[in-house]
């Protein structure tokens, strides 16, 4: 998992070809309108970014979920989220069974740690983090784009 400023996500474009694509085009078009919905970046990357306004849940009403194909980045863009996290292989209470077309499970278990995302700031989440997004109060809008794992 990797909390960072958007502004220093240049650093993290070594780990994966794929990742950097996602990240450059989240600082180029951050600012752009988006309607709610998914788009897919061009060419055949397998990128797909999902453009949310989301009804916030109580920490206590959040789930863990983990996906095993893709990595998430969560960047913010109106209003703070906060995001529990847990590691996939210290998780025992699957409340979801895998779903390889849906590449999505969900777990019960408490998270280990609570992040506050700000507005300028991203989460990214590898197919060994559990995250809970979308906790707190009222709506906010967001981008989560899916990357493929490489």
């Amino acid at each position: 998992m990797i909390v960072c400023d958007l502004r220093d996500a240049a650093r993290y474009y070594s780990i994966s070809p794929l990742l950097a694509q996602a990240l450059m085009w989240i600082e180029k078009h951050k600012d752009d309108e988006f309607k709610v919905g998914s788009i897919k970046l061009d060419g055949d990357s397998g990128i797909t970014v999902n453009m949310q306004e989301v009804a916030m849940l109580p920490r206590e009403k959040s789930c863990l979920e983990a996906h095993r194909k893709f990595i998430d980045i969560h960047v913010p863009l109106k209003g703070e989220e906060t995001m529990g996290w847990a590691p996939v292989k210290a998780l025992r209470n699957q409340l979801k069974p895998y779903d390889p077309d849906a590449d999505f499970e969900l777990y019960g278990d408490a998270a280990h740690s609570m992040l506050d995302i700000r507005v300028g700031q991203i989460a990214i989440f590898y197919p060994e983090d559990a995250h809970a997004p979308n906790i707190g109060i009222g709506n906010h809008r967001k981008l989560c784009v899916k990357v493929p794992v490489d």
